[in-house]
């Protein structure tokens, strides 16, 4: 089975690693298979397996507000709650979908072949050499060297050259690159610099450890974005930061007025992404934010097109719960298109494909799931699951929820 992600930032790199993992459960036979309860999507169509487990959601009540990047301070990893609950009158599936559902999960898993369409958005030039923030957090990650207590860059980071390039006045001074994390950077920009794509950068960067997956950047033309605020000092009362700056600096306490990425419009998905999507038994959306994350992914012209034309359902997972959110600050964001701050209205945004939209299924915590009916109305499948995650296991859990509601839709049709 082919499963294509598309994730950025910290929480999408945790979202991977659960599939990574729970695929691996399957095919050593040791997953828990869960009961078939959910919600019920269409008149005459089966009811989507229960989703077990919790994610690692970019977006659950009582966390510290943390940047969805690397190279950013202060971050702070919350613990999730446990536990699952069906959406309110949820009937059991039908007989033909329980018959089917032990032998649809190990198909599911067989030899899975998992590509991860990254977001570049986040990407700059800093001191001289390329950072790519969010697929370095998902190098790291599943590389097993990532920093677990800060929840970005590298473990057991020091900061010498960091504090040297202060000295000199080089970088910015409220960017901390680690040690660990700049050899990485120089790595790259070597290779930049020597004519390799940003592709085949990636490629060369994965050769390093086994991670099991495989990523791929969303596009190799510089897409970075930009944050325009309003700025009482100058004359058009506007200016324009990078998005790292407004992210990380300011924590995006300036209200924001509008997210432009650079060269979006000649942008082209990168060698791989749309053949990922396209070729895919199921896709699934991580729990990052849908502006700069996600949004940046599906702005890249090709990508939205290949999401409409792939066979494979379609499944996301909302980075908000009770209209607040975790990890990052997509609050800070939604509302510049228009958006609230709500897994109901985040789901409506994506849309259902049935009717130009982008999802077949949405996965929403159990704080929200009054909104299924109304999710269900417009084309979507929905199921209410807890969307916290503490830990590899309950990540493993709300992956194996994904991958059994996309088998569900599959077999469905």
């Amino acid at each position: 089975m082919a499963i294509t992600v598309l994730a950025g930032g910290v929480g999408g790199a945790r979202f991977v690693r659960g599939v990574r993992e729970e695929c691996a459960r399957r095919r050593a036979g040791v997953a828990d298979v869960p009961a078939a309860r959910g919600t019920t999507g269409a008149p005459g169509t089966p009811d989507a397996p229960a989703a077990r487990g919790t994610p690692d959601a970019t977006g659950t009540t009582g966390a510290t507000d943390t940047p969805d990047a690397t190279g950013t301070t202060g971050a702070t990893d919350t613990p999730d709650a446990t536990g699952t609950r069906n959406a309110p009158n949820a009937p059991n599936a039908t007989d033909a979908t329980d018959a089917t559902d032990a032998t649809d999960a190990t198909d599911a898993t067989d030899a899975t072949d998992i590509s991860v369409v990254v977001n570049t958005g986040d990407d700059l030039w800093l001191a001289g050499v390329r950072l790519m923030p969010d697929f370095d957090s998902l190098l790291y990650s599943l590389a097993g060297v990532n920093d677990t207590e800060r929840g970005w860059g590298r473990a057991g980071e020091t900061e010498r050259v960091a504090a040297e390039l202060r000295e000199w006045g080089v970088g910015w001074p409220w960017f901390t690159l680690g040690d660990l994390d700049l050899g990485t950077h120089l790595a790259r920009t070597a290779w930049l610099r020597e004519g390799a794509t940003p592709s085949e950068v990636a490629h060369r960067l994965q050769q390093r450890w086994p991670l099991g997956v495989r990523l791929l950047p969303a596009t190799d033309t510089e897409v970075d974005t930009y944050v325009e605020v309003a700025d009482p000092d100058r004359l058009d009362g506007e200016r324009e930061l990078h998005f790292q700056e407004w992210w990380t600096r300011y924590r995006a306490a300036l209200p924001a007025i509008a997210f432009r990425q650079r060269n979006i419009e000649t942008a082209r998905p990168a060698p791989g992404v749309v053949e990922a999507i396209v070729g895919a038994d199921l896709v699934l959306l991580a729990p990052s934010n849908p502006v700069v994350s996600i949004g940046t992914i599906l702005a890249v012209p090709g990508i939205r097109r290949a999401l409409a034309e792939t066979s494979a359902p379609v499944v996301g997972v909302s980075p908000i719960i009770g209209g607040k959110v975790v990890r990052g600050m997509a609050d800070a964001c939604l509302p510049v298109i228009g958006v609230e701050t709500s897994a109901e209205a985040v789901g409506r945004h994506y849309g259902a494909r049935s009717t130009g939209g982008l999802l077949d299924g949405w996965f929403v915590d159990d704080a929200d799931a009054a909104a299924l009916p109304s999710l269900e109305a417009i084309g979507l499948t929905a199921a209410s699951v807890p969307l916290w995650m503490r830990d590899l296991d309950t990540s493993a859990a709300l992956a194996g929820a994904a991958i059994d509601l996309g088998t569900a839709l599959r077999r469905r049709g």
